[in-house]
């Protein structure tokens, strides 16, 4: 038991470190090293990772709820994508009068549809600090609603699955709508700078990948940090025998709530992160395919060890950046394909896989 102890110590080490190295190293490469050195990171290579760090922090957030507290949302895309469209509200703001019709108040499409005044809920969304707590505020209400009203009926398992899998299609639905006034199908886009600095840049770019670094880690290190404490144990305890935890006198409906909300906001970190630097967001971030593919990313890494996700995060959209250049019409077969065998044939996922080979190499 000690001995396993060391080894997970030493694995959290190494994805840490890795993590760190990633953060530090390849900003340094890109603003220090010649576009001719080897050891040059593109801006594009840049973007890219950073997006696959938010989409780690995404996973993570899934595994926070349900490896270790064993509720399959299937609607954290839509926390994801709140919290886009929080950071895109700010950003859209910073325009001002440089967008195409110069309206220093109203965004391009609010003109376009003839909108003449700016709406109640974009009040407030010029401030930084004020979209900051908007992204954390707007997924964490609506998990602290919605989980209040599913946890106090008692629904689990499949039926909360299907259930946040419906919430994430109203709300892709309902923010098509043009008169949502959160810019349609086209949904926000066209964005010029942050915090007065020109996104376009690389010193931007490197920063911003600088802070979805950070924010992994942050993350990583906080849900260890719960996992361990009374909470985390009794969170898992859930998980495993939730009925002898509510005899005990726990009230599960208070702990499976407050996992849920903090998962929900981890998502809206991440979704705020990964906007300026992919630089839209649309309604199709709701998609319930893409909450389902969170999944899977968590279960290919390994569900309930944290940072298994950011490895299947990663991994995962690695594949479906080479595959989807080299043979876009089998990049689906594919991630299903590894799927199911990863379902058959390593249920832990390859956390799992590893630590089986390090127990029989011991």
């Amino acid at each position: 038991m000690i001995l396993n102890y060391f080894k997970k110590d030493m694995e959290n080490r190494i994805v840490l470190s890795v993590l760190l190295a990633i953060t530090l190293l390849i900003p340094l490469c890109n603003l220090i090293f010649p576009p001719d050195s080897p050891l040059y990171f593109s801006a594009y290579s840049v973007s890219l990772i950073g997006k696959y760090l938010c989409f780690a922090l995404l996973a993570l957030s899934l595994d926070l709820v349900w490896g270790y507290c064993g509720i399959l949302a299937l609607g954290q895309g839509a926390f994801f994508a709140l919290g886009g469209y929080a950071m895109g509200m700010y950003l859209m703001r910073q325009i001002g009068s440089r967008g195409v019709y110069g309206d220093p108040l109203l965004p391009d499409f609010m003109v376009f549809l003839n909108w003449k005044e700016l709406p109640w809920f974009w009040q407030g969304f010029d401030s930084f600090p004020f979209a900051m707590v908007m992204v954390l505020l707007a997924p964490g209400i609506l998990a602290l609603v919605f989980g209040w009203l599913a946890f106090r009926s008692r629904v689990t398992g499949v039926y909360l699955s299907i259930i946040t899998q419906a919430l994430t299609y109203a709300l892709m639905l309902a923010f098509f709508r043009n008169e949502m006034g959160f810019g349609g199908n086209n949904g926000l886009t066209d964005f010029k700078d942050i915090l007065g600095f020109n996104l376009q840049t690389d010193a931007v770019r490197t920063v911003l990948l600088m802070c979805s670094g950070l924010a992994l880690l942050g993350a990583l290190l906080g849900c260890q940090w719960i996992a361990r404490t009374r909470l985390g144990r009794v969170v898992s305890a859930l998980r495993d025998q939730e009925s002898r935890v509510r005899f005990i006198g726990y009230r599960v409906e208070m702990y499976k709530l407050w996992i849920f909300v903090l998962s929900a906001m981890l998502a809206g970190v991440a979704g705020a992160l990964y906007v300026p630097q992919v630089g839209i967001i649309n309604p199709s971030e709701f998609a319930p395919l893409n909450s389902l593919e969170i999944v899977v990313w968590v279960a290919i890494g390994g569900r309930g060890t944290l940072f298994g996700a950011i490895i299947g995060a990663v991994l995962v959209n690695y594949m479906k950046t080479v595959l989807t250049g080299l043979l876009p019409e089998i990049w689906l077969f594919t991630l299903g394909a590894v799927f199911i065998l990863v379902t058959v044939f390593m249920p832990d996922g390859l956390v799992g896989l590893w630590r089986k080979r390090q127990e029989l190499h011991a």
